[in-house]
């Protein structure tokens, strides 16, 4: 993978019933030819298509093979809700794919039967760009393509309650993504705000973390073989808080973007 050094800030979308990648400068996307391969090998090719942001349909920045959670990467955050802040070994999930949905569309609360506790986590998310196995702290970050922005809904009661957290973390809608992948970013010291109806419910920033990004890289690559597209999510900080129908959330993070999604 030749790792793009400079920011791009890179889309995926829908336009005419076909599905592109695009560059985007100026709420102006640049449409290209290029493959998801292509682009981390930084073969760009345009098709000199030039579209406005707001007239396509924003979808999820990649196509996923796993969606790779570390929990209670933040002291607070682990004591808010329960747990410890382990700075020897990471709390691992796994989120299913039908869990992700892009930026703007809705989050689906389950039946009240199921829980009645959905909260909301604003995180960094890392795309990996190149197969990784037994990756060496030191080299960790080569293997990272860029950023975007996670929020990991949880259905807090369920996770308190399950021996693992596979169901609280896993209903559909649970993991929304995006908007775009942003290049050339260093995710080791990036602000995290989450706003619930326009008030501010989360703040923090990954150098708060009590594991290291690189670090986390190179353990689950002990365990699991790195894919491209593959997203680590980084962790939340405190201020989790529960949503209800009606609610708009918006995580922001510095240098990415807004990824902002209504509850229903």
């Amino acid at each position: 993978m030749k790792t793009l050094q400079k920011t791009q800030i890179i889309v995926r979308y829908q336009n005419n019933n076909k599905i592109y990648y695009g560059i985007v400068e100026n709420d102006v996307i640049h449409q290209l030819t290029s493959s998801f391969t292509e682009i981390v090998n930084d073969e760009i090719k345009y098709d000199d298509v030039t579209i406005n942001y707001r007239d396509v349909k924003i979808l999820e920045p990649v196509v996923l093979s796993k969606l790779i959670n570390f929990g209670w990467t933040y002291a607070e955050h682990a004591k808010e809700t329960g747990g410890t802040a382990n700075l020897n070994e990471p709390f691992l999930f796994l989120k299913p794919v039908s869990s992700i949905i892009p930026d703007q569309a809705e989050i689906i609360l389950p039946s009240s039967e199921l829980t009645q506790q959905v909260e909301m986590e604003g995180e960094v998310a890392l795309i990996i760009g190149k197969q990784g196995k037994n990756i060496n702290v030191e080299e960790a970050m080569d293997y990272v393509f860029g950023c975007t922005v996670f929020n990991d809904v949880t259905a807090r009661d369920l996770t308190r309650s399950d021996p693992q957290f596979t169901r609280g973390k896993g209903f559909d809608t649970f993991g929304p993504l995006g908007p775009y992948i942003v290049t050339g970013l260093d995710p080791t010291d990036l602000k995290i705000v989450t706003t619930l109806n326009g008030e501010v419910v989360q703040k923090g920033s990954t150098s708060e973390m009590s594991l290291s990004i690189p670090f986390l890289i190179s353990w689950i690559s002990q365990v699991m073989t790195l894919e491209p597209g593959d997203i680590l999510a980084t962790g939340s900080p405190s201020g989790s808080c529960p949503m209800q129908s009606g609610d708009r959330v918006v995580v922001e993070v510095e240098k990415i973007g807004k990824l902002s999604n209504d509850v229903i």
